[in-house]
């Protein structure tokens, strides 16, 4: 029965009446959906159920359907309404015939929209690279153009274990070549990411890294995929528009003007490292360029420079979670890489002299760089090896400002001549009860010896008064000297530089005094040793047993 207010016009409503029928209307139309959603739903569910009557199996084996061909999902009720469509459309009846032809023709519409959707995405792709040609799959670098020294490195590359790959080796080593590879391969499987070069002189760049991309990228197969530019100097992908860009260190300006299209930095790669201005240097420049992704690659390669104590030398020597470091020679690449007349030079250089053919082939930092400590060792000293050192050696070094308090705690081996450094702690302007109470905090107690600096024996008193076993450290005539004679001759100085960065930091970088020319002398110098002298004074009995031989 009509109702008799629906007869009344929308003309002689309000307009509060019509916002309420039309929020009826849509309620009711949405539940409507719903219904029908539940319907569909419900429908799919009973479809995708699997045909287990006898009549089914009947219907399906009249119609000459072996079941042997179907797994057991695909014999579902789709299936046999699908058959009884047929059987029924076979037999003539028209509403069967229909509803056979509609199935047939949604699929067959379905594939032609692929199809078209297809041939619409190959035209855009055409249109926006017109000149780009069909390229077969990007399937890595070959195993046959890695030298054998860099095959797992590729692996952690590609698994992204480490952050920061670091190559120092000698002439001919293979790694700026390896480097140029590994970044190309980088940008072909990961399209969002972009490249920078980087030398210390950006004039230099063409004819070097410039170059060396360029070899990479033909011997890879891809010159078609990438184009070069000499102005601006840089490399393009053509199919995606990545970019590898070229900067020199000498102009920092360029460097922060680097506005890539899309995407972020992902990759930078710093050659000839040791000729940057060192490591902070290149920090800030790993801060401005690597920005903006999680994804992120940073090479460095050099030749070791012929100093020990060169930046670039210590720096490789300190270990870091996130760096990896893989040293390479001539000798570990094949011979037919490198030609005859190169293997004749190295070995000719190797009888004429063996120190330049150790630095320049070998990459060994064999130089008079002037370091006073040849046997440090920069590692992480683990807990385990820790809870197994059966005695501990603690020093004290006086100190206020801008000479700072300095404490070690170590371990000598004595079998193995091995020093193990340990624990440290250093401060400027803290009192002597300051001190004694942060070593305490540290787990030293009044049965640990510690030998002080008997320059301040009212400082030594004061620590014997806070609780602790202090003593003066004994100093004979020529005390430094052989306590620091004493040091070198030490098979090892293993330095845990996260335990201990001011130590580790002191013996890598004390050298030998040198005169107005610049050649070194004998001699100590009485700077920046505050870690050396803590840890003297500790090690001050084993100095004084040994001085006979180390003297000797």
């Amino acid at each position: 029965m009509a109702n008799e207010e629906n007869l009344i016009s929308n003309e002689e409503r309000t307009p509060s009446e019509l916002r309420e029928i039309a929020s009826k209307g849509g309620k009711k139309s949405g539940e409507a959906r719903r219904r029908k959603r539940s319907m569909k739903q419900a429908m799919e569910l009973l479809l995708s159920l699997p045909a287990t009557t006898q009549a089914d199996w009947d219907l399906l084996s009249e119609l000459g359907i072996s079941l042997d061909e179907f797994s057991q999902e695909e014999i579902n009720n789709l299936l046999v309404v699908n058959a009884a469509l047929l059987r029924g459309a076979k037999a003539g009846d028209v509403a069967s015939i229909r509803e056979l032809r509609n199935v047939i023709q949604d699929d067959a519409l379905l594939k032609h929209k692929m199809k078209m959707d297809k041939a619409r995405l190959d035209l855009e792709k055409k249109r926006t690279f017109p000149d780009v040609p069909e390229l077969p799959p990007y399937r890595g670098i070959p195993s046959t153009m890695v030298a054998p020294t860099f095959a797992p490195v590729l692996f952690d590359i590609s698994t992204q274990a480490h952050t920061e790959y670091v190559f120092p080796g000698g002439r001919g080593s293979a790694k700026s070549s390896f480097v140029s590879l590994a970044l190309v391969d980088r940008l072909m499987c990961s399209d969002t990411i972009h490249a920078v070069v980087m030398r210390q002189v950006g004039d230099t760049m063409r004819f070097s890294v410039y170059a060396q991309m360029q070899w990479a990228i033909e011997a890879l197969g891809l010159s078609d995929e990438f184009k070069c530019t000499v102005s601006p100097l840089e490399i393009t992908r053509v199919t995606t528009g990545q970019k590898i860009y070229f900067r020199g260190a000498d102009d920092p300006g360029k460097i922060k003007s680097i506005k890539v299209p899309f995407g972020h930095i992902g990759a930078l790669w710093f050659e000839e490292l040791d000729q940057f201005g060192g490591e902070e240097s290149v920090r800030k420049i790993e801060q401005s360029v690597i920005r903006g992704g999680d994804e992120a690659y940073i090479f460095k390669s050099f030749n070791p420079p012929k100093s020990a104590n060169n930046w670039a030398n210590k720096y490789i020597r300190i270990p870091k979670e996130t760096r990896l470091v893989t040293m390479s020679t001539y000798e570990t690449v094949p011979k037919q890489w490198l030609g005859k007349p190169f293997l004749d030079e190295a070995e000719f250089l190797r009888q004429v002299n063996p120190t330049a053919y150790e630095n320049e082939y070998l990459g060994v930092a064999n130089g008079t760089g002037g370091n006073v400590f040849d046997n440090v060792q920069i590692r992480r000293i683990e807990d385990a090896e820790i809870a197994n050192f059966d005695r501990l050696y603690r020093g004290v070094d006086w100190g206020w400002f801008p000479d700072p308090f300095q404490y070690v705690c170590c371990h000598f081996d004595k079998a193995r001549l091995t020093l193990y450094i340990i624990d440290e702690y250093r401060a400027n302007k803290q009192s002597n009860a300051q001190t004694a109470q942060a070593l305490k905090e540290r787990g030293v107690t009044g049965n640990d010896l510690l030998i002080c600096d008997s320059a301040e024996p009212k400082s030594v008193r004061d620590y014997k008064d806070a609780g602790l076993m202090a003593i003066e450290a004994k100093k004979p005539s020529g005390s430094v000297e052989y306590g620091m004679k004493w040091l070198q001759s030490l098979r090892a100085i293993v330095i845990d530089n996260i335990r201990c960065p001011n130590t580790a930091e002191e013996f890598l970088n004390y050298e030998y005094l040198r005169d107005k020319d610049g050649n070194v002398i004998s001699g100590y110098p009485d700077q920046d040793n505050h870690s050396i002298d803590a840890v003297r004074y500790a090690l001050n009995r084993e100095c004084l047993a040994g001085r006979v031989s180390v003297l000797s």
